[in-house]
């Protein structure tokens, strides 16, 4: 009985150490941000240097929200009575940032498990829907939203068939509320594998999984007229928008050898693809541009990966890219913590050759055309959702700040997680001088 009664005061001693360890992991977290709330009225910029979709400026304009979408700009617009009049005193008006895949309210704290949902047990998850795990009170969506970025996508990792990337808005209470749209694309890690048999092993599994969605899909046909329903397979359920070509497949592969294996599998397979890190896709451009094969580029800011590569082929890919009319997208480094720096990613490859205006537009309508939400968001358009920052001057020099963003019409306050250290330990410095 002394023994029992030791182990069960271990066990409670253990739990209760648990439970302090999350409390202290998501503290910090739950008290983190500020949810504003709609806009009552319309809200009219007036005096701002607004950016269009063309490259046209409209110098000194207007711009109109009104019920979370853009209703209207230029000149001289009719604003409502009662509407809010913001004078952003010649800023410039750009359309939100797009971060086209991160790890953004799926992870808080590296070190702590707790505060990390990136992946699933399994090598072969396709029912896996991120938006469910997505952490809306997470300190680094604030800190993102505050750069400018209005939409981040989120992807789960692990496996060979991760699940479903869902596009998120930075701001809102729950994430119902921040799901822009989703799914956006089946997330594919691109067997590689240490030895040949691990990576023919892996491709057998993937390759079993969509024989299986595809002998389960003529299951469903052919019962439509018999009233007889196979077993529903949640797995196979959520690989069937990729076979009908609703959803592309997001292929994470970087070397040569994954690329052109991915693009000849899924030529075969009949699927739309979107290529994923894109490290040597350089190398094989006229290929994706053949197949009109999309790249999500990230990291732009990375070293070579090989002895004898230039110093700059990272930063030179988008450059590649875009010479050869390959359709891509900036889509920054995958980290949580590293989500803000999303312009930092386009602006080194505006230094190494590619031309600003098309830097900009792979933060914003190139990436929204990827995936698929061009509709909604990703420039400024009436009809559109009002996801806009207003920034001192141009969004990728670093000397720039970010002064007001909007997500979906709803002004996010200005503070986050960076702001209040900057403020606190500005305050410790003049305390300890004087």
């Amino acid at each position: 009985m002394k023994k029992i009664r030791k182990n069960n005061l271990l066990i409670s001693v253990r739990c209760l150490i648990i439970v302090v360890l999350m409390v202290l992991v998501l503290r910090p977290v739950i008290y983190a941000r500020v949810v504003a709330s709609p806009q009552p009225v319309p809200v009219a910029l007036v005096n701002g240097d607004i950016h269009l979709p063309d490259g046209e400026v409209i110098m000194g304009g207007m711009l109109l929200m009104s019920d979370g979408r853009i209703a209207g700009i230029g000149h001289r617009l009719d604003i409502p009575e009662g509407a809010e009049v913001i004078d952003v005193g010649g800023k410039q008006v750009h359309a939100g940032l797009i971060l086209g895949r991160t790890t953004l309210g799926l992870t808080e704290i590296g070190r702590h498990a707790e505060s990390t949902d990136l992946a699933e047990w399994g090598n072969i998850n396709p029912n896996v829907r991120v938006q469910v795990a997505f952490h809306s009170a997470s300190e680094h969506i604030g800190v993102a939203a505050a750069h400018g970025i209005t939409t981040a996508v989120a992807m789960p990792a692990g496996g060979i068939v991760s699940g479903q990337a869902a596009a998120m808005m930075t701001h809102g209470w729950t994430w119902e509320q921040m799901t822009l749209h989703a799914p956006v694309g089946m997330v594919i890690n691109w067997p590689s594998g240490r030895t040949a048999e691990a990576r023919d092993a892996a491709m057998a599994s993937l390759q079993e999984a969509f024989d299986q969605a595809r002998r389960y899909q003529l299951a469903r046909q052919a019962s439509a007229n018999k009233q007889v329903t196979p077993p529903a397979d949640l797995r196979l359920e959520a690989l069937l928008p990729v076979l009908n070509k609703e959803v592309p497949v997001f292929i994470v592969a970087n070397d040569i050898a994954q690329i052109q294996a991915a693009l000849h599998w899924t030529g075969k397979e009949g699927l739309d693809m979107v290529l994923v890190g894109g490290r040597d896709a350089g190398y094989i451009a006229d290929q994706l541009a053949a197949r009109d094969v999309p790249v999500m580029v990230t990291p732009v800011i990375a070293g070579p990966a090989r002895a004898w590569e230039a110093y700059n082929q990272a930063y030179r890919l988008p450059l590649l890219l875009h010479e050869a009319g390959v359709r891509f997208c900036i889509a920054g480094e995958p980290s949580a913590a590293g989500a803000y720096r999303l312009p930092q990613h386009a602006a080194a490859a505006v230094a190494f050759g590619l031309p600003r205006e098309e830097a900009m537009k792979a933060i914003t309508i190139y990436a929204a055309q990827i995936l698929g939400i061009d509709k909604l968001t990703g420039s400024l358009e009436p009809g559109k959702m009002a996801s806009i920052i207003v920034t001192s001057g141009d969004p990728l020099e670093t000397s720039s700040t970010t002064d007001m963003v909007f997500v979906n019409g709803i002004r996010v306050p200005e503070t986050d997680k960076h702001t209040r250290l900057y403020e606190r330990y500005l305050e410790k410095h003049k305390q300890a001088n004087p």
